[in-house]
């Protein structure tokens, strides 16, 4: 059963207020990285999946599949461990993914320059037209998931579930879980994917999106003052869960606590 590796936010040309946003909520970023493939992204670690912000830098090569996804929440990325094992696995299973493509970034540890690289697999756009969804094997995972970047001031500490929409939940919710090696729940509604560390929730909708994230915190003290000292609101749903929807980025974060 797959695991899932991050979430990811597109915030086009917006990249330095999505930044701002999120440092102003209590999430450690990590310093902006530059993709070869002409993006640049920031990095909310924990020590499982994490949530990235991507967009594209003001000059120079700009990554087009990123201006052609939609804003807010848009990726969905497995973790693999040999993407042309997982691309032969996708034919195999009827599904028709882009080749594996390579690239990287640089990463500075204390005074030394790194290259952090990455091979993924991506499912093309009318695998959900909601967003991009994609495999990802680290390269090397130790530039990525280091302790300095888990402690953040909010206590953040894990994404739970995402949620998406389509018009034929069961459909989608049965192509989600063959894509990802994960199972379908018998009978529940909204139609729930179940993966290794986290699930999909597939709700009825008008048009296939990703309509929010769960995410847990150590408790929701720290993000509910951030959310209110930026102006958020911070509409508690039932007890220990606070809904945030955050402005000029489309999208929506469920916090649950742990106590």
């Amino acid at each position: 059963m797959a695991a899932l590796d991050h979430v990811v936010i597109n915030a086009l040309r917006d990249t330095d207020a999505a930044e701002a946003l999120f440092s102003a909520l209590g999430f450690q970023l990590t310093p902006r990285g530059y993709h070869t493939l002409g993006s640049v992204n920031h990095l909310m670690m924990t020590p499982g999946a994490y949530l990235e912000i991507i967009g594209v830098p003001p000059e120079g090569r700009q990554r087009q599949e990123v201006l052609d996804s939609p804003r807010g929440l848009n990726g969905i990325v497995l973790k693999i461990s040999d993407a042309d094992e997982t691309f032969a696995r996708l034919v195999a299973a009827g599904f028709d993914p882009l080749p594996p493509m390579d690239f990287s970034r640089p990463v500075t540890v204390g005074d030394e320059e790194h290259v952090a690289s990455f091979r993924t697999v991506r499912l093309k756009p009318d695998f959900f037209g909601g967003g991009r969804v994609y495999f990802c094997h680290h390269l090397t995972p130790d530039l990525v998931w280091r302790p300095e970047w888990l402690d953040h001031p909010n206590g953040f500490r894990a994404i739970e579930c995402i949620e998406i929409e389509s018009d034929d939940p069961t459909a989608t919710a049965e192509r989600f879980a063959l894509a990802f090696e994960g199972r379908v729940e018998a009978g529940a509604v909204p139609a729930r994917v179940v993966l290794d560390d986290c699930e999909i929730l597939v709700h009825a909708g008008q048009r296939e999106r990703m309509r929010a994230t769960r995410l847990r915190f150590g408790s929701l003290d720290g993000i509910i003052a951030r959310a209110e000292a930026a102006g958020i609101a911070a509409a508690e749903t039932s007890p220990g869960c606070v809904t945030l929807n955050l402005p000029g980025l489309d999208t929506t974060l469920e916090c649950r606590s742990d106590t």
